[in-house]
């Protein structure tokens, strides 16, 4: 049997989904994968190939709206499995599941599936918005649905998210679904660490409006005003999206000591082990990699009570939850943890707990599998 994987973002297939490709090899499969960024002799290319992958560079533009791109993506992908003849293909994030869906089906792929891992930036907009978030909004269900019809399982990672394909008929009745619990975290890699007793939240992300950021800036700016030693943490970098901060906006947040800004990392272990708070107020997630880190590692979380995120917190259990976009009820969130120094503590370890119960990386790749027939 031969496997291929589509990313449209290269750095995930390691971080993300090595475990599974791992499992894939132990199981004797040919594994390929493809994405963009991976030209011959790159370093992650050759990583990838030392582990027994066979890799393919992709031409896509992850977040562009360039049809003759598209195009030519969808071109490339078709080609490639037609040459590589894969009897089973699994696409994640939007564009590889539509492109590479559509493709596999024209190339005639025995077994097909999609992982859908986010919505994000196009369906947190609203009906009528204007510009490119609500060209997005009206186009990217209809090509969800057109690819979607062509595949023989989908997978979601929280339920809501499966619900609003359903409902709003981008799923077809016919076409088997099931949720899995995200990506899951290798719990050896990311074991238990001391909590320090200095309140000291961290936020993990790209630096998207919708990843909160500026609602985390915002509460953060409150709490300093009553508590000017909490620190506040923030790992990412600026994307290229069109809802990513500006580059300004980021500097004024350093320059006036709001956050303390440690740029994007390859290891994020260190900077969770040093926070005592993990902080996540995305507006929707598929489920976010980041918290189940951060749980792995006994932390308390906070987050919202949005779509993938409040799957990961028993509100006053492990952390607490609030919602979206509400600024003053994260700073109390944050501030209370500052009043109870020993919630910390207690509620990471809950955390810990959960990450083992549910997000063992082992547990959800062996459900994925066997709902490949793999």
């Amino acid at each position: 049997m031969i496997f291929l994987l589509v990313a449209g973002f290269a750095d995930s297939l390691l971080a993300f989904r090595g475990p599974l490709l791992e499992a894939l090899l132990a199981r004797g499969l040919e594994v390929h994968v493809a994405a963009p960024q991976l030209a011959p002799g790159c370093p992650l290319r050759l990583r990838l190939e030392e582990r027994g992958l066979r890799v393919h560079d992709l031409p896509l533009q992850r977040t562009g709206m360039n049809p003759l791109q598209d195009c030519a993506t969808l071109l490339h992908l078709w080609r490639l499995k037609r040459r590589i003849r894969p009897t089973h293909v699994l696409g994640y994030t939007a564009k590889p599941v539509i492109y590479g869906s559509l493709a596999a089906a024209l190339a005639g792929v025995p077994q097909r599936f999609a992982l859908i891992t986010g919505l994000g930036y196009a369906f947190t907009g609203e009906d009528g918005e204007r510009g490119a978030r609500g060209l997005l909004h009206a186009l990217l269900p209809r090509l969800y649905a057109l690819a979607l019809r062509r595949t023989h399982k989908v997978f979601f990672q929280n339920p809501d998210d499966q619900a609003l394909f359903r409902v709003q008929g981008i799923l077809a009745p016919a076409t088997p679904s099931c949720v899995v619990n995200g990506s899951g975290v290798d719990l050896l890699e990311y074991s238990i660490a001391p909590v320090p007793a200095r309140p000291h939240f961290l936020l993990i992300a790209r630096l998207l409006g919708d990843k909160g950021v500026r609602e985390y800036a915002a509460a953060a700016r409150q709490v300093k005003n009553r508590c000017p030693s909490a620190v506040f943490a923030l790992v990412g970098w600026i994307d290229d999206n069109p809802d990513a901060i500006d580059q300004a906006e980021l500097d004024g947040w350093i320059a006036d000591g709001t956050l303390r800004y440690l740029g994007r990392l390859d290891d994020v272990r260190p900077a969770i082990a040093a926070c005592s708070v993990y902080v996540l107020p995305s507006y929707r997630e598929g489920t976010p990699r980041t918290v189940l880190e951060a749980m792995a590692m006994g932390r308390a979380v906070i987050t919202t009570d949005a779509p993938g995120c409040r799957e990961t917190v028993v509100d006053g259990d492990n952390g607490f939850r609030v919602p979206v976009k509400a600024v003053d009820e994260l700073a109390r969130a944050m501030q209370r943890f500052i009043e109870e120094p020993a919630l910390a503590a207690r509620m990471g370890a809950r955390s810990r707990q959960l990450a083992e119960e549910k997000y063992d990386v082992q547990r959800i790749n062996a459900r994925l599998l066997q709902e490949m027939g793999l």
